[in-house]
């Protein structure tokens, strides 16, 4: 049972019908899905919850109605780590690693294409679609594939091959668009309205779509044992994962499921796309588009439909936005591989660099709890390591070139 009771303007609070409808007709704001949470107060216990699914279906009363039944390939309920080795590194007290790289197609993204693909099909879509920057487009096409349904992804052309790859292998549509990823949104937004029957996880569904993220919330309180940590790290790209994630708390705590206040966020971003970063590092209130120039894909959308919402929080709340180089990206990939076996995508390492900026300029407490989302695999970004991560020496197969590969590498080591 869902206590969702329809769609509410985030900007007037004007109230619609659960309905394919992304922004008002009033003022034109974006839509958000409301609940009726007084209600949900009488059911909705921890109980209840820890009762249902290894997904985030257990949350079912807190997301948008599925229909008859979820689109769920198993997304959610991943793991969340108590760091040790990276902790010492950084030199925090606490540190928790949110680890979605272990989703079904390898990132977070199948949180929200499981609610928007629920919600597509109990409104009577027949076809999946998306603009993406390679996460959504694969988690769009397998969920579609699940359920037999045909999927058109939209994508940059020049994405990362493994990407391209990880959505072709579903059987679905996948066209490379010769631009980024705002030129591939505005062309999905004209789409929209030439396919009626097309349900864009992103656009047209956006509202539900958004949904999914708040589940990464309801989860690191549940394992933290029904307590809110202090400070969370969350990557920014659109906007809408740091929004929906500061929902998810705010839900939870006012349900009375949890013990502790609203956790401080803190975004990061890539320097090479870092329109939200600048926008509060200067203290504005309108986030200007920028051209991304990075590594860091999956995070590259240059005007964030979330941006003046992801603002407000930062400053509601105290937190900060961190923004990385491509080296302290690479860098920060390889800290996280070599500390805690977790093999991160570029999205990552802008999570982990940018933590450890925070930390340094005093504005992460390392005295208090942190949790940092890392929200892709790194299967999913060969791209970026390949040339760098590579076998330590080619030998002869003898055990004397083996062992001469060995000392070398162990004076390198010490030295």
């Amino acid at each position: 049972m869902s206590f969702a009771t329809g769609l509410i303007c985030r900007e007037c609070g004007s109230a619609y019908p659960s309905e394919a409808r992304y922004s008002c007709e009033n003022c034109f704001g974006p839509l958000e899905v409301n609940y009726d949470l007084d209600a949900a107060k009488r059911v909705v216990t921890r109980a209840s919850i820890a009762g249902g699914p290894p997904s985030i279906w257990r949350y079912a009363a807190l997301l948008p109605d599925p229909g008859t039944e979820p689109v769920d390939l198993g997304a959610g309920w991943t793991p969340l780590r108590r760091s040790t080795r990276l902790a010492e590194v950084l030199r925090v007290r606490e540190l928790w690693l949110k680890d979605d790289t272990r989703n079904p197609t390898g990132s977070f993204k199948d949180r929200v294409v499981s609610v928007a693909m629920s919600s597509a099909r109990r409104l009577g879509f027949t076809t999946a679609a998306c603009a993406s920057t390679g996460n959504l487009a694969t988690s769009v096409a397998a969920h579609a594939a699940f359920i037999g349904w045909p999927s058109v992804t939209i994508i940059p052309s020049d994405l990362e091959k493994s990407k391209i790859a990880m959505t072709a292998i579903f059987g679905g549509t996948v066209l490379g668009v010769e631009g980024n990823y705002d030129d591939v949104n505005r062309l999905c937004v004209e789409l929209v309205a030439e396919h009626a029957d097309w349900a864009f996880m992103n656009v047209n569904l956006r509202p539900y779509y958004a949904e999914g993220s708040k589940t990464l919330a309801f989860e690191i309180c549940e394992q933290l044992g029904w307590r809110t940590p202090d400070q969370v790290v969350v990557p920014l790209a659109s906007g809408s994962q740091f929004t929906k994630v500061a929902k998810g708390f705010d839900q939870f705590i006012e349900l009375g499921l949890v013990d502790g206040a609203a956790p401080v966020l803190f975004g990061a971003q890539a320097t090479g796309c870092s329109p939200i970063a600048t926008a509060f590092a200067k203290g504005a209130e309108v986030v200007t588009p920028q051209r991304p120039n990075t590594i860091a894909r999956s995070l590259a959308i240059g005007n964030p439909a979330d941006g003046p919402y992801v603002l407000d929080e930062l400053r509601a709340g105290g937190g900060d936005c961190g923004s990385v180089s491509d080296d302290e990206i690479l860098e920060c990939i390889g800290l996280l591989a070599r500390t805690e076996g977790i093999f991160a995508e570029t999205a990552g390492g802008v999570t982990i660099a940018s933590l450890r900026q925070m930390i340094a300029r005093g504005t992460i407490d390392p005295e208090k709890s942190i949790v940092a989302i890392i929200s892709g695999h790194g299967l999913k970004t060969l791209d970026a390591i390949v040339e760098t991560a590579t076998v330590s020496s080619t030998i002869t197969p003898s055990l004397e070139s083996a062992e001469d590969a060995l000392r070398f590498h162990q004076l390198v080591a010490a030295s």
